[in-house]
């Protein structure tokens, strides 16, 4: 039996062994070293090729994931098996999709240079303008790593959500790589208001 490893609950999997791990393999020797972890406390024998393909570290075109390497990840995570991991998953308290009202400014809506107040914990307020075309540059920003000049691009403001920007750039960069930038991750933004 084969599962595409990214199915929702592989993912989850992966997660929990991560946490027991205590870390996220990123690099070979991680995956060596998960190896001898998983044996440890398992006794059960698992390749760290099989490992980097679940992670999709490996460049070894391969999708599935046999039920033998879930059962043993499951145990590893502290679950007697993948049936029973999935078990936990389905009655676990924690939803992953919701339905909510929200403040929301769209792109879309917008005018060039009109602006907006952003503004998230503990204390960082941006103001920036419109540019046209779903782009935006901030013009004053206090206690932020965002700074006046950066440019940003976002379809989407949303209070009480985390906001990500892309192709973020900042002014005084020495290449012109696109970043995202995100803000608000645990609260999203606490402040968000058309000026």
């Amino acid at each position: 039996m084969t599962n595409q490893s990214i199915d929702p609950r592989i993912v989850s999997l992966r997660l929990a062994v991560q946490e027991t791990f205590s870390r996220q393999p990123i690099v070979h020797n991680d995956f060596v070293a998960l190896v001898d972890e998983i044996e440890k406390k398992t006794r059960q024998h698992i390749s760290e090729s099989t490992l980097e393909r679940l992670w999709n570290y490996s460049t070894r075109k391969h999708s599935g994931v046999s039920l033998h390497t879930l059962n043993l990840l499951a145990l590893y995570a502290g679950k007697n098996d993948w049936k029973t991991f999935c078990q936990s998953l389905r009655e676990a308290d924690g939803q992953e999709s919701e339905l909510f009202d929200a403040d929301v400014i769209d792109s879309a809506e917008l005018l060039p240079d009109d602006r907006l107040q952003i503004g998230w914990l503990p204390d960082r307020i941006c103001t920036v303008r419109y540019l046209g075309d779903n782009r935006f540059i901030a013009e004053e920003c206090i206690n932020s790593t965002m700074q006046p000049g950066d440019t940003f691009s976002c379809l989407q403001f949303q209070l009480h959500r985390p906001l990500t920007m892309d192709a973020f750039r900042q002014k005084d960069a020495d290449d012109d790589t696109n970043r995202r930038y995100t803000v608000g991750s645990r609260n999203g933004l606490t402040t968000l208001k058309k000026l």
